[in-house]
């Protein structure tokens, strides 16, 4: 199994009940196809550096997790075919950089702050 980080950009006029649904139903996805959720990062709207698809900000959205190479590809065809979605990335990450970021993010997010979670989808704002 190997580690894996998605970053990918909402559309902004997603109504916000769409997009969590969005969301959770690809981070479910992961964890029904044999991988494990780590973690999931929402940053919140954010304007972009360059427009992209007529669209001067976007919602980004975070996973870490870990699976077999089959999962980030599946789970960027099904980006590619979402028009909510306007630009993903996924990188391939190092065992010791994924324990370095468990080990800062139960730092940073002491108990009853919301922020990033581990294994369930969470709201981390203005970030």
């Amino acid at each position: 199994m190997r580690y894996y980080e998605t970053a990918f950009l909402v559309a902004p006029n997603l109504p916000e009940e769409d997009r969590e649904k969005f969301i959770n139903q690809m981070s479910q996805w992961v964890s029904q196809n044999k991988g494990k959720m780590i973690k999931v990062e929402k940053w919140g709207k954010k304007k972009m550096a360059y427009p992209i698809k007529k669209f001067n900000e976007a919602f980004y959205v975070f996973f870490l997790y870990e699976g077999e190479p089959d999962i980030p590809v599946e789970l960027e065809r099904r980006f590619k075919h979402s028009e909510s979605v306007i630009r993903y990335l996924t990188v391939k990450k190092e065992p010791t950089e994924v324990e370095e970021e468990k080990k800062k993010s139960k730092e940073e997010s002491p108990k009853g702050e919301k922020g990033t979670t581990e294994a369930s989808p969470g709201s981390k704002e203005g970030t």
